[in-house]
């Protein structure tokens, strides 16, 4: 087992970097609305549902723990206004749900924007809400986030997990890149991020104890960093979590002296938004793959230990 303080590590990086760099964290209020406003909540939502798990999960340590309030607070009041842009973005597209995905973790963590929860429940009673065309995966996230939420599940999620490209086991040698990712999506959706390993159907998590090594080795030999990171994550999800020690160090070996993470290889160049696009989701699924790890590394060990 991957040794616990370099995980920390990673994670800790990561974090400060994220800081560091939180005006990245943006939103272009005047680009054409054809164009996509809501594409800029993305890396938003995604950041909230990190801090959700590192508050969660309990092992950061202090300065890690204030570093993720300080990230909320600054996206909430600075980048959302409060709130009032989620609002702005549902008025300008008023079926997305991207609103109420960023909202929700926000939500969880405290933070109040009646005018979305009211437009949520709202949609909610519409058909067009459970025949939104979008795949498998990204549905089923969407009804475990309105049980999350408070809501009646549209579609349930009990019958969605069985559309899903993983539940079916197929052929492992055919995964590739976006496939990787629907797999560790559906698993992140299954566990709860994390919070629920028993959510996992014990076939798919068989088939995952037996093939998610392989697949790990392959994108650590690629260098595929941005995914290695969320395979990882599916790792530390699992009843039986590896914590595989070669690929922990050379996870750690690609990140960067500030915490940075590339996508892939090497740190990209350019100016430094453009940069910041390409890197903020691999330094954030490095953050979100230490904090699952270094949970689930101390469990073993207290287990181990008793």
């Amino acid at each position: 087992m991957t040794d616990t303080r370099l995980i920390h590590r990673v994670g800790a990086g990561a974090l400060e970097w994220l800081w560091a760099h939180r005006d990245g964290f943006r939103l272009e209020p005047d680009v054409d609305p054809e164009i996509g406003f809501l594409e800029r909540f993305k890396p938003i939502g995604e950041l909230a549902l990190i801090c959700k798990v590192l508050f969660r999960e309990g092992v950061a340590g202090s300065r890690q723990s204030q570093l993720a309030r300080q990230l909320l607070d600054h996206t909430w009041r600075e980048t959302l206004d409060g709130g009032r842009m989620l609002v702005r973005g549902q008025r300008i597209e008023p079926f997305s749900p991207a609103p109420f995905e960023v909202y929700l973790p926000f939500k969880e963590l405290g933070y109040s924007q009646p005018e979305i929860e009211r437009a949520t429940v709202l949609n909610h009673r519409l058909d067009s809400w459970a025949r939104l065309p979008v795949t498998p995966t990204r549905r089923l996230g969407l009804s475990a986030f309105q049980r999350r939420f408070g809501l009646t599940a549209r579609p349930p999620e009990a019958g969605l997990a069985a559309t899903t490209w993983l539940a079916g086991t197929p052929e492992p040698w055919t995964v590739e890149g976006h496939t990787a990712y629907d797999i560790t999506h559906t698993v992140f959706h299954l566990t709860d991020w994390g919070e629920n390993p028993g959510g996992l159907p014990p076939d798919v998590a068989d088939y995952l104890a037996v093939w998610l090594p392989v697949w790990i080795d392959d994108w650590l030999d690629l260098e595929r960093w941005d995914l290695l990171g969320e395979l990882l994550v599916v790792d530390a999800c699992l009843p039986r979590p590896t914590l595989d020690e070669a690929a922990w160090r050379g996870f750690a070996a690609a990140q960067q002296p500030d915490g940075a993470m590339p996508a892939v290889r090497t740190m990209p160049e350019g100016e430094p938004d453009a940069v910041f696009d390409v890197v903020y989701h691999p330094t954030l699924v490095a953050a979100f793959a230490s904090l699952l790890a270094t949970s689930r590394a101390l469990t073993e060990l207290a287990h181990s230990a008793s």
